[in-house]
Parts: structure tokens; sequence; C-alpha cells
């Protein structure tokens, strides 16, 4: 219960702080990851929480998967019919980049075996742009960059899996099974299109009706039937998720728009139970065992990496200067790679801890700096943030009206 209780607290002092983070460099999910650093048994120790606890990988799984299924929804046929290029530059050629990128300093600065310094690179190859809200859930910054941003996120956890697997399975010096992640990979996208395209042509039918205030609760039902149908089919569930989402936008757009309110917060309540669980693994005594090398690895993965093989991706594309700058930065490290250092932890392989070490270090790297500077490049780009964001008092109006009915 100690989990919950700090959870529901985090949770309330984030949405009073929520204000002034979208106008500053205050990040609700940093709040979060301090907040599980500081009860976790590098802190206070009023939980314990191991990486091998089935906690953390549901938590993570559950997190990719809500957040996948609702960015889908951004991200119609249409909208990818017109981003194609430029996503298809990013996953083709800036994701291959970043993941060798990752691996090259890691066999010359950490001492890693090649198959193993390849599997680091893979597992730290997807992003997560849900820590740069400021930037992807903004209606006022240009919708080509929120769009190449949110799916290149969508896609490319799915796309990551695969090369996880080989390079585990090489590093380990086992089959790795390319028939078996294929069909999976497959299975997943057939399903993630399956089933809400035949629940939306049903929805169709005049006998299906649904009442207003429970239109949202469809696409939810859709994505718990998909979830499930994924884990006992053993069909990539990310892969689904995205696809199913934007099935969804596709097929019927009414339900996609009523579900958008209440997937956001199911997304962050997700997100934010995950970024709890995922500092408290985060101690003083996993991090003293990582070398200079090890700290340079996570610094260059961030600031250097992935900004370098974006920005190559992207010459000579429709896009500014500052939107490409803006696109090269944001690619923050997020629960695709906590899942597959989770795999990687549990595998058994000779460097497994620290392989985890490393991703979790450069995950709380990314959190820290992509979700505190979302708001000055979204200022550089020319939009502020809002400032209209109610306080919870009562404005002048409203007092004078209080006023004259008391005088009545």
């Amino acid at each position: 219960m100690a989990l919950v209780l700090a959870f529901g607290v985090v949770l309330l002092v984030s949405v009073s702080l929520s204000g002034v983070a979208a106008r500053t460099i205050l990040s609700t999910a940093l709040l979060f990851l301090l907040a599980g650093a500081l009860i976790g048994q590098g802190g206070f120790g009023l939980v314990t929480i191991a990486p091998y606890d089935p906690l953390v990988t549901a938590l993570a799984d559950i997190a990719l998967f809500t957040v996948l299924f609702t960015d889908g929804q951004r991200a119609s046929l249409p909208a990818l019919r017109e981003g194609w290029r430029l996503s298809g530059r990013a996953l083709g050629l800036g994701m291959p980049l970043t993941m060798v990128g990752i691996a090259v300093p890691a066999h010359f600065l950490v001492g890693m075996d090649w198959p193993t310094a390849f599997l680091l690179g893979a597992i730290l190859s997807p992003t997560d742009p849900v820590f740069a809200a400021a930037i992807v859930g903004r209606a006022d910054v240009p919708l080509r960059l929120r769009r190449l941003l949110n799916v290149e996120s969508g896609l490319n956890d799915g796309l990551a899996l695969p090369f996880v697997l080989i390079f585990l399975a090489t590093a380990a010096h086992t089959s790795s099974n390319l028939a078996t992640v294929g069909i999976e990979l497959v299975l997943g996208l057939a399903l993630g299109i399956a089933i809400p395209a035949l629940i939306t042509l049903a929805w169709r039918l005049k006998v299906l009706t649904a009442e207003p205030r429970l239109q949202a609760l469809g696409p939810l039902a859709i994505a718990v039937m998909l979830y499930a149908a994924c884990h006992l089919t053993h069909a990539n569930p990310y892969l689904a998720a995205f696809a199913a989402g934007s099935t969804l936008a596709t097929l019927d757009r009414l339900a996609a728009e009523h579900f958008e309110p209440l997937g956001d917060l199911l997304s962050e309540i997700t997100k934010f139970a995950a970024l709890l669980v995922f500092g408290a693994l985060i101690t003083p005594d996993r991090l003293s065992h990582l070398t200079l090398g090890g700290w340079i690895l996570a610094v260059l993965a961030i600031v250097l990496v992935r900004p370098a093989a974006m920005l190559l991706s992207l010459l000579r594309t429709p896009l500014t200067r500052r939107e490409r700058s803006a696109a090269a930065w944001f690619g923050p490290k997020g629960f695709a790679s906590v899942v597959y250092g989770l795999l990687a932890l549990q595998s058994g392989i000779p460097d497994s801890e620290l392989v985890f070490d490393l991703v979790a270090v450069t995950i709380a790297l990314s959190i820290v700096l992509h979700s505190s500077t979302d708001v000055p490049v979204a200022k550089a780009l020319r939009f502020e943030p809002p400032d209209n964001l109610p306080t919870g008092r009562p404005d002048r109006a409203d007092d004078r009206q209080n006023n004259d009915r008391s005088n009545e």
C-alpha cells in the first residue's frame, strides 16, 4: 500500500503543479521518477521492488500499449500517406544509424562484445515522444513535425523488437528464431487491423447504437480485447496497438474523437505509474557500478547519436532548420526500452546486468533532459505554452455575481 499511497500523493502534487509545468521546465514525468527514487531502496526504503518483479514488466508493458494505442489514433491512414516520406526516412535511415551509433561506443568505451553492443543499440533505438508533450500534443506546432515524431515512435517500438531478439540470441549463442519473430510481428499487425475494423463495421448497423456518455468506452473495449488477444496468441502487442489506433481513426473518426480525452488520461496514468516503479529501481548501488565509459555512453546516446542520426536522415526534406533540430533532439527513450531492457536482464547473458544498468541510466537521463526542455524548444519554435490555465479560484466576474446574489 505504500506504493499506492505514494502514487496518489505524487499524482495530486503533479496535477496541482501541471499549470506551472506547462509554462516552465518543471516536468510531471520527472516528479514521478524522482518520487520513485526517493521511496525505493536507494532512498527511504519504503518499497522494495526488484527488476525481476512481475509488477515492473506488467506496468511497462501496459503503459507502452496504452500510449501506442492512443498515439495511433492521431495517425490515420490519410495522415500516414501524407507524412510517409519523413517518417520513412526516420525509420529506415535514422533508426539504423542510431543503433550503430550506440553500438560502436558501447564496444570501445564499455568493453562489450559486438553482439551485446548491438543489443544495447537495438534496445535504445526506439523513441517515445510522450515526454515531449509540449511539441507533440500542441495543435499550433507544425503538423508535419508532430506527425513525424508520432509515427516514428509508434512504429519503431515494434520494428526494434526483431533486432533485440536477434542480438539477444547471438549474445547468448542460441538460435534467434527469425521465423517466429516475423510471425509475431505479422500477427500483431493483422490483429491490430482486423479487430477494430470488424467492430467499427459492426457499429454501422442501426441496431448497434451507443449512449453518448458511454461512447468513449467502445474504443477502450477494443484496446482491452486486443491486449488480451495479443498475449494469448503471442502476437506483437506494440505494433498491434499502434495499428489498431490508426485503423480506428481511419474507419470511425467519431469514435476516436470521443475516446481521445479518456485515452489521453489513461496514457498519463499508466505512464506515471510505470515511471514511479521505474524510479524505484534506480539506486545508488546500481549506479555506482557504472564506469566513466558507461556514463559517457549514456550522454552520447542522447546528445549526439540520436540528433546526428536524425539530422542526416532528414537532409533535403521540406522541414525547416528549426523543425529538423526539434525532431533530432526529441528522441526520448521510453517504455519500449524498459521492456526490452528487462528482456535482456532476464535472459541470463554474461553482461545482462550491465546492459540493464546502461538502459536504466540512459532512460533516466533522457527523461530529465527531454521532459524539461520541451517548453523551451516550443518557445524556440515560436509557439508559446498556454497561459490561460485555470487556477482553481473564481474570477472577478464570478465574485461580482456572488456578491450581487448575497445582497439580494
